[in-house]
């Protein structure tokens, strides 16, 4: 059974959704070579795992050899590209047209292979119990009905299945810069985004049977902004924000890591 019959509960947001993500591509602002070429890629990579340095260290990438693996919201695959380097059979989802035709070159440039669908994570037309992993790494913050998702992630996990999540923390170091400083948060002009406490966000993992959740992401100097706010970040407050006991600023992390299991 699939959820694909499943009406959409807002098809106007979720057509805005559609459209926004459509037109915004995650990073792109970084890139120097067109887009879907080699270089590009690898600078989508560089960029995403020099401020994402934490996402190696938590999540191993070569650890699902033989696993069936989906990402929901895979962008232009460059998470889905380690995970099936390191032999996971992977699946990626995006109701982003241009994010999925990224995706599709990406695995052709690294001779990958792979299983790519424009999808809305909300209503996975696969059946029950089809995954070994889910990940879904920044995508219920944007997504028109995260408990519809949590719920949908759930039903394709297999019995034991693991769920690699994140969200924005509604109390992070960079949501109180962000009010400081008068700079926007990135995407936070997306018709949905929404950062949780560790509490909602504990409460969404309920269909869960277990769950560990881990704050993540530290200030490191930016190459997205510039001028004199920028330079007062890179060298003073990155340095002296890392400086103290991570055993003080770990529940200031901007990203809320959950790894759970059904």
């Amino acid at each position: 059974m699939t959820s694909q019959q499943n009406p959409v509960i807002n098809a106007p947001l979720f057509a805005a959704i559609r459209d926004y993500w459509n037109t915004c591509i995650h990073d792109l602002e970084i890139a120097t070579h067109p887009p879907g070429s080699p270089g590009f890629f690898q600078e989508l990579d560089a960029y995403r795992f020099e401020k994402l340095d934490y996402l190696p260290r938590l999540v191993n990438f070569g650890a699902y050899t033989g696993k069936q693996l989906l990402e929901i919201g895979c962008g232009a695959g460059i998470d889905l590209v380690r995970f099936a380097k390191g032999g996971a059979i992977v699946t990626g989802v995006d109701l982003a047209e241009v994010s999925i035709d990224l995706a599709r070159k990406n695995f052709e440039n690294n001779e990958l292979s792979s299983e790519f669908h424009v999808m809305n994570g909300e209503a996975l037309d696969f059946p029950e119990n089809t995954f070994d992993v889910v990940y879904a790494h920044g995508v219920l913050q944007y997504t028109s009905d995260a408990q519809r998702m949590i719920r949908e992630i759930h039903r394709v996990l297999r019995p034991e299945g693991e769920s690699i999540l994140m969200v924005y923390n509604k109390y992070s170091w960079l949501s109180a810069m962000s009010k400081l400083t008068k700079v926007d948060l990135e995407h936070d002009d997306a018709p949905v985004f929404r950062t949780y406490s560790i509490g909602e966000f504990k409460e969404l993992l309920q269909p869960f049977a277990s769950y560990r959740l881990i704050p993540e992401r530290f200030p490191v100097k930016t190459r997205l902004h510039h001028g004199l706010k920028a330079t007062l970040y890179n060298r003073v407050f990155v340095n002296v924000f890392n400086w103290l006991p991570k055993s003080l600023i770990r529940p200031l992390g901007w990203h809320l890591m959950a790894f759970a299991r059904k």
